[in-house]
């Protein structure tokens, strides 16, 4: 259950699991230490997360603490909030078809290996995991240029 944190128009924060007020050093430990948080606008109910953790990565880059370089904050913003979950549901697809085809060579490889096996069995078994491993990577480098692709699109084309 995320750590409810309530933002008065004072700007003031108050966190309701610790019933104290904290500041944005006390966000942004409490996100690093894997704490999920909420922030709601106390006297509309609206939530503005996403606008506490854009002023804390704000005040860190004026302060010259940013994690992030400035290509890849003009990234961000060219790609806006739809690119980057679709580029996610890209990447997770990817992933479980990589995880797929290694559970695959895995199996086959272990169904396969007999304590005696002639050098010939080997060398076919060989091949035919040379040929699944280039297939996974022809896959893969498809993911990387469909990501290549859309990051490259602009919202106006």
């Amino acid at each position: 259950m995320p750590r409810l944190i309530k933002r008065y128009g004072s700007r003031k924060l108050y966190d309701t699991t610790d019933s104290r007020y904290v500041s944005l050093d006390d966000v942004v430990a409490f996100v690093r230490a894997g704490d999920d948080i909420h922030v709601v606008d106390n006297k509309t109910g609206d939530d503005v997360t996403a606008v506490v953790l854009t002023q804390i990565i704000s005040e860190e880059g004026r302060n010259g603490q940013s994690a992030f370089s400035p290509r890849f904050l003009h990234d961000l913003l060219r790609a806006g909030e739809s690119a980057f979950k679709k580029g996610e549901e890209v990447v997770e697809a990817g992933l479980q078809r990589a995880r797929q085809g290694v559970g695959e060579i895995a199996r086959t490889a272990a169904d396969r290996v007999r304590p005696a096996s002639p050098m010939s069995d080997v060398r076919d078994e060989m091949d035919r995991l040379r040929a699944r491993l280039e297939s996974l990577e022809t896959t893969l480098q498809d993911i990387d240029r469909r990501d290549a692709a859309g990051a490259d699109a602009s919202p106006d084309s």
